[in-house]
């Protein structure tokens, strides 16, 4: 069974380039390395500012655990650290159909 995430993340103002930057790069990196997953995509808000929304779907479990130990993926903390404007809230859906 397919698993969706959506990760909600806010960012501090002035610092939204900055941020997608380096997250359209991992968005490249996970699409490109990882068989597992079917859909990485950065979204932007229409009504909220500085709000951004990874969109992600993962073929399984071991897909979504594989991405979340990637060297990549670890690499990107510190770099979302600098720009967050609270904690990200990441919701985990599976699939139905």
């Amino acid at each position: 069974m397919s698993i969706g995430v959506i990760a909600t993340i806010r960012i501090q103002d002035g610092k939204g380039a900055e941020f997608e930057a380096f997250a359209s790069e991992l968005a490249r990196q996970v699409r490109a390395n990882e068989p597992g997953n079917l859909a990485y995509e950065l979204t932007k808000s229409r009504t909220e500012p500085n709000t951004y929304k990874f969109l992600e779907l993962y073929v399984d479990q071991d897909a979504l655990t594989h991405h979340g130990g990637t060297d990549y993926f670890k690499a990107a903390g510190p770099k979302f650290a600098a720009v967050l404007a609270g904690r990200p809230e990441v919701e985990y859906l599976d699939g139905v159909g």
